[in-house]
């Protein structure tokens, strides 16, 4: 050993220990995790609302969407630049909806017109509690009833009183304000119409209705407004008592565009005002048998 550490340098070899770190859980993924998991969450959050959309769609508003992603390209190609995609072709149901609400709008607005003539023209406002205007299924409705001291017409007959004319002439006029064409129908009571000829409220009530259509004329209207003329008898009237005054009268009504379609595709009347079918004895019903002596209205 002396030796050896006189003659020179140690012959014994240097040992390097490299520690290496291993890396974490965290390092080896990174936070990618992070951006896919919010990905999902937004992704489901997104499925979720749309579902809960459709769910209140109706089903026009199904077909549109569904029309326009059947062709995304044609509809991308046909906006202008800058421009968002043009709107899908409307469906049938729309169209029909959206005919409706113009409809009930120009109506209303008839409305309100005809009840400011028949609230401020001073020629009607010893009327005014004769004249009856509503909206209904098949329009707007104007009905001129009568009184039992104030009838429409002379008795028996289709001749109508001076009063009566100074209605219609009153309001023929503003019913040119739409282009909606208009059924006329008149209305008896149950009571029964004496004579020997075979003459019944049925000819009564529609000679009245013809009545009203030349009067309405002569205010202004235009001819070709009428699209129908109904003699409906007392066969709908407005009291349970079917010989009160009240159901005699002229119902004058604005159709709208659905009731008009109808006529036009098979010929066929509506039903009387629009209303339901009522049960024997209500307001609306077919009258009974009229027990009362047979007397001209």
């Amino acid at each position: 050993m002396a030796d050896s550490k006189a003659g020179g340098k140690s012959t014994q070899p240097i040992i390097i220990i490299k520690k290496i770190k291993k890396a974490g859980h965290g390092g080896h993924h990174g936070g990618a995790w992070k951006i896919a998991y919010a990905d999902f969450v937004t992704a489901m959050m997104a499925f979720f609302l749309l579902m809960w959309l459709l769910s209140y769609a109706d089903p026009g508003t199904k077909a549109g969407i569904a029309q326009y992603f059947n062709r995304p390209l044609k509809s991308l190609l046909t906006a202008g630049p800058g421009s968002a995609p043009t709107n899908a072709p409307k469906t049938p149901e729309q169209k029909k909806e959206e005919q409706k609400k113009i409809d009930q709008k120009k109506l209303q607005e008839l409305k309100q017109r005809l009840d400011a003539v028949t609230a401020h023209n001073p020629r009607l406002q010893a009327y005014k509690n004769q004249i009856k205007i509503e909206i209904t299924s098949e329009g707007l409705r104007v009905q001129i009833i009568d009184q039992k001291n104030r009838p429409m017409f002379a008795v028996g007959s289709a001749a109508l009183e001076d009063y009566t004319k100074v209605i219609l002439d009153q309001i023929g006029k503003t019913l040119n304000d739409v282009d909606n064409p208009i059924s006329i129908s008149g209305h008896t009571d149950s009571l029964k119409y004496a004579s020997d000829g075979g003459y019944s409220n049925w000819e009564l009530s529609s000679d009245r209705a013809n009545a009203a259509r030349r009067e309405l004329i002569v205010g202004g209207m235009r001819d070709a407004k009428v699209l129908q003329i109904r003699g409906l008898a007392g066969s709908v009237p407005l009291k349970k008592n079917l010989a009160d005054p009240s159901n005699r009268r002229i119902s004058i009504v604005v159709l709208n565009s659905e009731t008009v379609t109808r006529l036009m595709q098979d010929g066929t009347a509506p039903p009387p005002e629009g209303a339901a079918s009522p049960a024997p004895g209500e307001a609306g019903a077919a009258p009974a048998p009229s027990t009362a002596p047979e007397a001209k209205k």
